[in-house]
């Protein structure tokens, strides 16, 4: 009968499926509800065909949930990129019109023409480590919202009111010193209190997510922390959203998605290049604290910015250019943990050439090299100095 595809287009609570063969004829069609039963019907049609393979859009996102069961029910399943199915379902007859069965249709056409998707497998410790290293960014952020607040409120009680970097016992102590006797004062006081009694249970997390987290990339096998700049939130932060690392042919595919790569900008005669505000935010932030740390200790990562500086770059262009040689040497470091553990290609224990990551496969074109000029042997900065 040959293989089939199904495509789907994946909700919270419902998918839209289609069944084509090889010759993209198409052999059922339907809509199920993701609950078990609607879940069950949906697989059991699927299972009429022998030799398939499901399609899913998004894998990390909105089809996370829907291809994490079938993957465990024993289906294969592969990841069809939003902007791949996106292209098919506008050259399509259809005028580019977005409906779920269009959708389910674009998905499957997609998958049965592209070569190299992603397959799915089931979630390993990159997903516990992107999930830990999330909450730990929400307890930083909710950590900074309640010193903002309580130094608005020291501010009213206090004249000039308290320094910047404040921890909770100096805030506490601090307020200690007021006694306001008007009813406004007593409320900001009280509420000040409040707030300092929320920051210290606020500090506790955040101190056992960073022990939680240590302990999770030691058992990855992961030598990042040995980097300078890069602590339990950085390591796990790069980890869980690179994933396997041999996904990128080069540095210079692994710039280009991260944001670090500086894009062609170039116009007859004038050759330059422009900041890319593409890319992986969250690895482009990583490394630009990476690059903080190095700037504040007597490092290689100094010398080479410093370096630039005295080529006649402006500092946000020396940074730049710092973040760039620091992706160059994350990228070397994880390719070397990769052979070393000798578990795969990921860098850690179950690794895989299918296994589960934050983005697709990238694709880089000669707009996205790796740095200004023809590609040729770059001298190395040894940063891999441990702070």
């Amino acid at each position: 009968m040959g293989q089939v595809i199904i495509g789907m287009d994946p909700h919270k609570r419902s998918a839209t499926i289609e069944i084509i063969n090889h010759r993209e004829k198409v052999l059922a069609q339907g809509r199920f509800t993701t609950d078990r039963d609607g879940y069950q019907t949906m697989l059991n049609l699927g299972r009429q065909h022998k030799d398939r393979v499901w399609a899913v859009e998004g894998c990390n996102g909105i089809g996370r949930h829907i291809a994490q069961r079938l993957v465990a029910d024993g289906e294969t399943v592969v990841d069809v990129p939003a902007k791949l199915s996106a292209r098919a379902r506008v050259f399509d007859t259809g005028q580019g019109r977005k409906t779920d069965p269009v959708d389910a249709h674009s998905v499957a056409v997609a998958a049965l023409r592209a070569k190299g998707l992603r397959q799915v497998t089931v979630d390993d410790v990159t997903v516990a480590l992107r999930l830990l290293v999330d909450h730990r960014d929400g307890l930083g952020h909710a950590r900074t919202d309640l010193l903002n607040r309580i130094h608005k409120l020291l501010l009213e009680l206090l004249p000039g009111g308290a320094k910047k970097f404040l921890s909770a016992a100096q805030a506490r102590t601090l307020l200690n010193t007021i006694r306001p006797r008007d009813l406004v004062g007593r409320t900001r006081r009280r509420l000040a209190s409040e707030l300092i009694t929320e920051l210290v249970q606020v500090d506790k997390k955040i101190k056992a997510a960073n022990k939680e987290l240590t302990e999770l990339v030691e058992t990855t096998g992961s030598s990042l922390q040995g980097l300078n700049g890069i602590g339990p939130s950085g390591a796990a932060r790069l980890i869980g959203d690179i994933g396997d690392i041999s996904r990128f042919a080069s540095r210079g595919h692994f710039a280009s998605w991260n944001g670090t790569a500086p894009l062609d900008a170039s116009s007859g005669d004038q050759q330059r290049h422009r900041l890319s505000r593409a890319g992986n935010r969250r690895i482009n932030r990583a490394l630009h604290i990476m690059a903080v740390v190095q700037l504040r200790h007597d490092t290689e990562g100094r010398a080479y910015y410093r370096r630039k500086l005295a080529a006649g770059k402006t500092p946000m262009e020396a940074m730049r250019a710092l973040k760039r040689r620091l992706s160059d040497i994350v990228y070397r470091q994880m390719i070397k943990d990769a052979k070393e553990a000798g578990t795969g290609p990921g860098g850690h224990v179950g690794a895989t050439l299918q296994s589960s990551a934050a983005d697709q496969i990238p694709m880089i074109d000669t707009s996205e090299q790796s740095l200004p000029g023809p590609a040729g042997p770059q001298p190395r900065t040894p940063l891999l100095a441990a702070s």
